[in-house]
This record gives C-alpha cells, structure tokens and sequence, in this order.
C-alpha cells in the first residue's frame, strides 16, 4: 500500500504547457524560444520545426488543467516559473554580497535588493503566476514548485551564437555570472511565492541540460557545441547554483528545497560489474555528491554540503552499457559505452533485444529500473525521494497502461522494502511540447486537443484514479504478464 499521505501527481514545465490561446500569453524571451525557430536548426532536422506558442495554452487554461487533476484523483502538481517571464530583462545591476570568485561560496541577497529586483520585475507576470498557485491551492493541490526547467532568459544565454562558435558572455551556465543571477532570482520567488508553494526544486535534470548541450549535441538541444571543457564547467556551475539557491530560499522560507534529477539503471550486456559501478557513480551520483557531501570530483567544498531535503528522481528507461576503450573528459573518463537495442536506444514503437514493448521515443518499458534506482539513491543518500518524472511517448495509449501499473508497482514495491517514497508525479498530466520534437511525442495521461485547448482523459487516465484512489498498484497486478511480461523480477 501507498502511505496515507502519498503524493500523486503530475508534472509540467512552463515553457512546454504555458503558450498556446493569446499572442500576449507568448515568451519571446528564452534561449528555447530561440532556438526551435532557428532555420538552421529546422533545416538539419535538429528540432521538429514545431513553435511553442501553438500549444497547450496553459497560462490562460490552467483553471481546467488544475479541475482535470483533481477530478482524476491528483493532490499534487509541479509546475516551474519561468526565469525569463518574471526578469524579461536582465538583472547584473543589483548588487548583492558574494564571496569568492572561482568558487562562490556565499551569496547574500539582502531585502533592500530584493525590493531593487521587485523595481525589474514584470508585475503582470508575477501576479498571474500567483493566480495559477493560488488556483491549484484552492483546489487542494500541493504546489511543488520548481524554479528552472531547461530555459533560460536570452539575457544570460544566446545559444545560436554559442552553437555557431562566436564570442559572447552569454553563454548560460558556462559563465560563472548566471550562478549569481540564479540565487537572486531564487530568493526573490521565495520572497513573492512562499505562501503558496508546499515545497521547492531549483532545478529540472541538471546533468541532461549539461550532457545534451555539450557531449550529445546531435539532439537538438541548445546550443549544441560539443566541448568537453563546457560540459564540465556547465555541470559544476549548476552545482554551485543550486546550493547558492537552496541558500537563498532558506534565508526566506522554512519549506523543503531539493533538485530534481535524472537517473537511469546501468546495467552491463555481460554482467561486468565493473563498468555498471563505474556508470552508476558518474552518471547517478557525481553531481549529486557535489550538493549532498560536498565532494566534487578530488576537493572537498563544505559550502556545497548538505544542501538537499529531498530528492526529485526522474525516472523512464535503463541503460545498457559494454566496456570499451578509456574515453577522457578531463577529471572524468569514460571506460564503457552505451548498447544499440536497449532503454533510450531502440527502434520507434518496436521492441528492445530483451523482447520488451518500446514507446513512440524509442524508449524500452523497464520497470524493474525504477525499482533498482530508488534503493540505489536511497541506499546512497538517504534522503526523502519523490518520483518527479514517469511517462511514455504513446499517442495511442497501448502501451501507457502497462508502464502506469508497472512503474507505480515499482514504486509501492521499494516503499515496501523501505525506501522513503513520499510521492509519484507522472510524465505528463496533457500532451505537450516535447522539446526538440515538438508536438510528435505525446506525453499525457490525458490527449491535448491543440486547436480547441480542450483536454481528453486516456483510458490509462482512469487506470491512474483507480490507483491513486485505492492506495494500491495491486489490483491491477496482472497487466505487468499480459500482454507483455513486461516485469521480470521476483
């Protein structure tokens, strides 16, 4: 059984849901919104040539999206505030308190520079905000707020002139600045926001953002420059950025503040376990290392420990890897490397080597992961852990109602053997616009109609309330056999 206050729910981000009903509900200002309309971009195939501001239409619908959870057994939302609407224009001028210069160690936002931002900020933006979280409160919804997801402002990050290798400051989180930018505008929502948020997330998939930018640059995610040396300092300054955050928030609110990550399972096509060790440490554990004990790569940093309350473990498929030659990333290096036919690397809506359904993505259903993930993390941190992100790629809804069962199986399963679960949020509660692939994947426990903003429950939808509803995955135990056997652990 799920305890009596788990928390099912979903979840969004801003710029995925947000546009979609009025021209002025539109951002123009984020590197995203940039980089989807880049003709370069549209003429590789590097992303769909999809535009955001056709989509789900959230900023004006929210009310409906927010009745459409609570009516299908949700008592959980997270949403993020995108960066870009509340500062459309930049905010180097007000001055806070940092110590250190290479490693930023304190970040002071005083109140006199809060009411400096509050001068910058568009108060439009703020108070719609406001009504969104005010709405989902008033519904009986807990508000898990996250503060970045994916974008960020033009301001701070010019992706197509870092993609075409030309000089600019603006280069994101490879530029030490956006660590200080980032903690004045986590405190400044902590200031306007704390009332109505239940708990806070600085940011979304840290090591994708880093990984996609700068090593796997062929999909489509900004800006696309393979280098190692900014992979790196990416990945460190998101680190940095995060406890300078949870800092920030502390000093204004007593609410739990954690970081949402994506995991996966490694697992070796020979059993080499080894190589599985050696890929669980970089790829699940480096970076949270950093926040949690403080340890970055061969220093120990005591500003950067102990800055989780929780963790947020995005979760989809596993990965399967072979040991290979040694691959070098300065202070890291790479000894295997990644099997065709398995988790994220399968044939579009076909079946993995192991026989296992794959979604519209190419993604292997693996459940049995997402059990695995949460005794690893759990086993290494010991921290409190929602499942933030769980979903499939599956316009028809064939698929979704086995991965609903067997992931949140998975979930109750790790409960049972005690891992501090406390909540489930899916991957998403509406079709939405999935990145570089626009509108093709679809996401939703419920079918975004994009012309009328209307929203139709899947049949998996219903599979979603009658758990959530009973406490239980286990009544629907046999759909985990039938058709796909697609759970194979004891």
């Amino acid at each position: 059984m799920f305890p009596e206050k788990f928390l099912f729910g979903a979840s969004m981000a801003g710029f995925q849901v947000e546009m979609g009903c009025e021209k002025e509900d539109v951002d123009l200002n984020t590197d995203w919104f940039v980089w989807v309309r880049e003709p370069e971009n549209i003429i590789t195939g590097a992303v769909s040539g999809h535009l955001p501001e056709y989509g789900v239409g959230y900023w004006r619908n929210y009310a409906n999206l927010h009745q459409l959870a609570v009516d299908f057994g949700m008592n959980a939302l997270r949403i993020n505030i995108e960066w870009s609407r509340i500062f459309p224009k930049e905010t180097f001028s007000i001055s806070v308190q940092v110590k250190g210069d290479e490693q930023i160690t304190e970040i002071g936002v005083t109140h006199e520079a809060l009411k400096e931002l509050d001068e910058l900020a568009d108060k439009n933006a703020v108070d719609h905000y406001r009504s969104i979280l005010k709405d989902m409160k008033d519904r009986g919804l807990k508000v898990i707020l996250n503060l970045s997801h994916f974008t960020l402002p033009l301001w701070i990050h010019d992706p197509v002139a870092v993609h075409r290798g030309k000089s600019t400051e603006r280069t994101g989180w490879v530029n030490k600045k956006t660590v200080i930018e980032f903690a004045k505008f986590a405190a400044y929502i902590a200031w306007k926001f704390d009332d109505l948020v239940d708990m806070y997330s600085t940011m979304n998939e840290p090591n994708v953002v880093s990984q996609m930018g700068y090593i796997m640059s062929r999909f489509g995610f900004p800006p696309s420059y393979f280098d190692p040396q900014m992979y790196m300092n990416s990945l460190l300054n998101q680190a940095e950025a995060h406890a300078r955050a949870y800092d920030a928030i502390k000093a204004i609110s007593k609410k739990p503040v954690g970081i949402i990550y994506s995991a996966s399972v490694y697992e070796s096509i020979d059993n080499d376990r080894e190589i599985e060790e050696n890929a669980t440490q970089l790829m699940n554990y480096s970076f949270l290392d950093m926040i949690h004990s403080g340890k970055i790569f061969f220093q120990q940093r005591e500003d950067m420990k102990n800055k989780l309350d929780f963790l947020g473990v995005n979760y989809y498929t596993r990965t399967v890897i072979k040991r290979t030659e040694s691959i070098n990333f300065g202070p890291v290096s790479l000894d295997w490397t990644i099997v065709e036919g398995f988790g994220y690397n399968c044939q579009a809506g076909g079946y993995s080597r192991d026989m296992r359904p794959v979604s519209d993505f190419g993604w292997e259903i693996y459940p049995e992961g997402l059990l695995k993930v949460l005794k690893q993390m759990y086993e290494h941190y010991k921290l409190p852990i929602i499942v933030s992100e769980n979903g499939i790629a599956d316009f028809r809804d064939c698929l979704r109602p086995y991965y609903l069962v067997g992931h949140l199986y998975a979930t109750e399963k790790a409960i049972e053997e005690g891992v501090d679960v406390a909540g489930y949020l899916h991957w998403s509660i509406v079709d939405n616009y999935e990145w570089a692939r626009g509108y093709h994947m679809r996401f939703g426990l419920a079918e975004t109609d994009y012309n009328t903003k209307k929203f139709i429950p899947r049949p998996s939808m219903y599979i979603f309330r009658e758990i959530a509803k009973s406490h239980t995955s286990k009544i629907f135990l046999h759909y985990l056999n039938s058709p796909y056997d697609i759970w194979r652990l004891g």
